[in-house]
């Protein structure tokens, strides 16, 4: 349960007033969590008393992954059909967020959108690899050379590419 906090549970009657506790207790699942033991091959729920997975939703479960635009952009600009790229997260139902890539082709480069998201999933975990490549022409930067990201963001809420 790497991906909860480090209480899901407890025996509050127990903090009040210490006494033997029944092997296997856990207690009642702390405020604001739902926790249900289900079945892991059918995943159905399972009655009390059962040996199941521990499901568990709330505000202490974590709900993604960090992933940093510089370590794709990195790796997509040491693609030889690629001129410069910057990345930002856009907005996913399942996810949260996931990684977008604006990328330049290099002069008379064909590279493909799906080119490029299989270049990248060779080289990182699952929720790094790239969910969307949009070709685009210039890539917003300041005068010192950093990536104007809010730019692209906003293009994106925007509805870009549409």
């Amino acid at each position: 349960m790497t991906e909860a906090g480090p209480v899901l549970s407890m025996c509050l009657a127990f903090a009040k007033e210490p006494f033997d506790i029944k092997s296997g207790s856990c207690g009642t699942v702390v405020r604001n969590a739902e926790m249900k033991i289900v079945d892991p091959e059918t995943e159905l729920s399972l009655p009390r008393n059962q040996r199941g997975e521990i499901c568990i939703r709330g505000s202490q479960i974590m709900k993604g992954f960090q992933v940093a635009p510089a370590e794709l952009e990195a790796m997509l600009i040491n693609h030889p059909n690629i001129s410069d790229a910057a990345v930002v997260p856009m907005k996913d139902d399942a996810a949260g967020e996931v990684p977008v890539a604006f990328v330049i082709r290099s002069n008379g480069s064909e590279i493909s959108e799906d080119d490029i998201k299989l270049y990248i999933s060779k080289q990182v975990v699952f929720y790094k690899r790239i969910n969307r490549v949009f070709f685009v022409d210039s890539i917003p930067k300041a005068p010192s050379g950093k990536i104007l990201r809010k730019d692209l963001k906003a293009k994106l809420a925007a509805g870009f590419p549409n």
